[in-house]
């Protein structure tokens, strides 16, 4: 039977054959938030029976997502406990001083402490960190942060905790009838993946990876921190009637003037020669310190305020509000609009001064700038607003605040727990879910985490998508999609070389990886992958555990797109990157696991 063949006699088989293809278009083009994408097709299953409530919604009740759950609120205590501190003092360390050495660093140490907590985080913590490391030595960022990314991607597959991913496959292992993984199922072959990877980054670093920090068109007096913002001359200024030219803001302030709007037209460079009027509204390029200079200088509106910074000090600490950077994370429901479209001002109390985009300029005006992943906002809120937009995932706050600072007396307890989450499993029956709520119970007994910060520490987002993903694998089997898939593959490995095969099954991972969310990926083709095994059609000689693994750590390559992972976009504006220093750097990478994992999965499991 064909697959036309299929749909065409089995209802069911024809709305899974279209919700999947709906699902890997809203993944690419990003239309709506992936785990809506996700929410949805567990609706269409549901309402047009192909699966039942209670099969459907099976991923929201699993253990992997209930220990991914716990394991975030064990995160937010290791944190906030100062656990990263030491780490934190041999960056800064002045034996520290080439980027080979640095990467070293980061590549030993960050791997293994992302195999045990959200890399997310991790990145968010050391990227301040590693970007005045870079300013202290006059090196560009994008020398290194790359790397940061890389290493937090190959120490996730170092053990089950690594990544929310590997929870995912451990899950749909389950539902499949193969049982679920244990904490260490990965480690033999992470260790192997993680060895060769830091070998990788350390080794070609110097010679592949951009130096874009000393771009004068981006990088002045030293600062990397380039943000666009849009400011108005009032009437008292000290501005009017100076040419741009001969006027303190580029005599004394570094600052890079794109767009004059005057009278609503609008007037574009040469402005040298412009003499400055009242009201006219300057799109400027500058870095944050001379941000913060002009705010002193009484000369200027800021955005849309309406009276002067002069007699509002905008950046002051004021009456508990607060200066910040915050990042638009992949996904975020506020790419794709303007800050005027989303009223952000008034949804979110906080004013948004400026905006950092990478290497792109942005030539509108503030308020109808379009997000995108990837931009960095300079905001202005009080803590009460600072603590609403940081238990949401639209936007990821970079920078530290008094409550959260380590609470240093717990640091020993904190990791002392983490310890223990990870051992418990190992030396006696008690399952990694039992284990790890016990750590989130204990984290709170003894002042680690408040109770009210589990909440917040949760990544909603993150959950929603892995519990929705669990019901395409589902679907696929009731409606034997997956055996049909299989049957229709067959002729491409069958008769091939086990080797070959893997390799073959591997790279369509990556590279589907590279569109779509690694969990996206991995709920589409992890069932199919299965049926390959010697427990099923016996296509391949090798066992179905063997094949979850191939297709885990295929689902772990996100080396060649910004898009690819979080923290490829997290350290992709702060780096200064353009879209190809990606695959530049990791296509070699990639190119080398593409044949090492394969043989190492033979080596495990042969």
């Amino acid at each position: 039977m064909n697959l036309i063949s299929l749909v065409s006699n089995n209802f069911d088989a024809f709305i899974t054959v279209v919700v999947l293809i709906m699902s890997i278009i809203l993944f690419i083009k990003n239309t709506i938030a992936p785990e809506l994408t996700g929410l949805l097709c567990v609706g269409i299953f549901i309402a047009t029976g192909v699966l039942s409530p209670e099969k459907a919604l099976a991923g929201f009740g699993s253990p992997s997502l209930i220990t991914l759950m716990g394991l975030f609120a064990v995160s937010s205590a290791l944190f906030k406990s100062g656990a990263l501190d030491r780490v934190r003092e041999l960056i800064s360390s002045e034996s520290i001083r080439t980027p080979r050495k640095l990467i070293s660093l980061i590549a030993v140490l960050i791997a293994p402490i992302s195999g045990i907590v959200p890399n997310t985080p991790v990145v968010a913590s050391l990227l301040p960190l590693i970007e005045g490391w870079c300013e202290r030595r006059n090196i560009s960022p994008s020398k290194v942060l790359l790397p940061l990314s890389f290493a937090t991607l190959l120490g996730g597959t170092l053990t089950l905790l690594g990544s929310s991913v590997n929870l995912l496959v451990s899950d749909i292992s389950q539902q499949l009838g193969y049982g679920a993984l244990e904490l260490f199922s990965l480690t033999s072959i992470g260790i192997p993946v993680w060895l060769i990877g830091t070998t990788y980054m350390i080794l070609v670093s110097d010679m592949l990876l951009p130096d874009r920090g000393r771009d004068k068109d981006f990088i002045k007096n030293g600062d990397m921190n380039i943000y666009f913002t849009e400011v108005t001359i009032p009437s008292t200024s000290e501005l009017v009637g100076q040419s741009l030219r001969n006027s303190r803001l580029q005599r004394r302030f570094d600052v890079d003037v794109l767009e004059l709007q005057r009278n609503g037209k609008v007037i574009l460079p040469p402005l040298a020669d412009r003499k400055i009027e009242p009201d006219d509204r300057l799109i400027i390029r500058v870095t944050r310190a001379d941000l913060f200079r002009l705010q002193q200088e009484h000369t200027i509106l800021l955005g849309e305020n309406k009276t002067s910074i002069g007699g509002s000090n905008v950046f002051s600490d004021d009456e508990g509000t607060k200066t910040f950077e915050a990042l638009l994370p992949a996904g975020s429901t506020l790419a794709g609009a303007s800050l005027r479209e989303l009223r952000f001002r008034q949804r979110h109390n906080a004013t948004v001064l400026a905006l950092r985009r990478g290497q792109q300029t942005v030539q509108e005006r503030l308020g109808q700038a379009v997000l995108r992943a990837g931009d960095v906002l300079l905001l202005q809120a009080p803590l009460d607003s600072i603590r609403g937009l940081q238990a949401s995932n639209d936007l990821l706050i970079l920078d530290q605040f008094e409550d959260d600072l380590p609470v240093l007396i717990k640091k020993p307890i904190s990791i002392a727990i983490a310890i223990g989450m990870i051992v418990l499993p190992s030396v006696t029956n008690i399952p990694l879910v039992g284990s790890v709520l016990l750590a989130v119970i204990a984290m709170v007994a003894f002042g680690c985490l408040r109770p009210a910060e589990i909440q917040k520490s949760i990544r909603l987002d993150v959950i929603l998508l892995l519990g929705s993903l669990s019901c395409f694998s589902v679907a696929m089997k009731e409606t034997k999609l997956d055996q049909l898939i299989v049957e229709n593959l067959k002729f491409v490995i069958d008769g091939m070389p086990l080797y070959f095969a893997l390799v073959v099954i591997f790279v369509s991972t990556v590279i589907l990886t590279q569109f779509i969310s690694n969990a996206a990926s991995v709920a589409l083709i992890l069932p199919v992958a299965i049926k390959f095994s010697i427990e099923n059609l016996n296509v391949l000689p090798i066992s179905a555990s063997a094949l979850i693994m191939l297709v885990l750590f295929g689902a772990s390559q996100s080396f060649l797109t910004p898009m690819g992972y979080q923290t490829n976009l997290m350290v992709y504006g702060p780096g200064r990157y353009r879209f190809f220093d990606i695959a530049k750097y990791g296509a070699g990478l990639t190119l080398i696991m593409s044949f090492t994992v394969p043989a190492l999965i033979i080596l495990n499991y042969g």
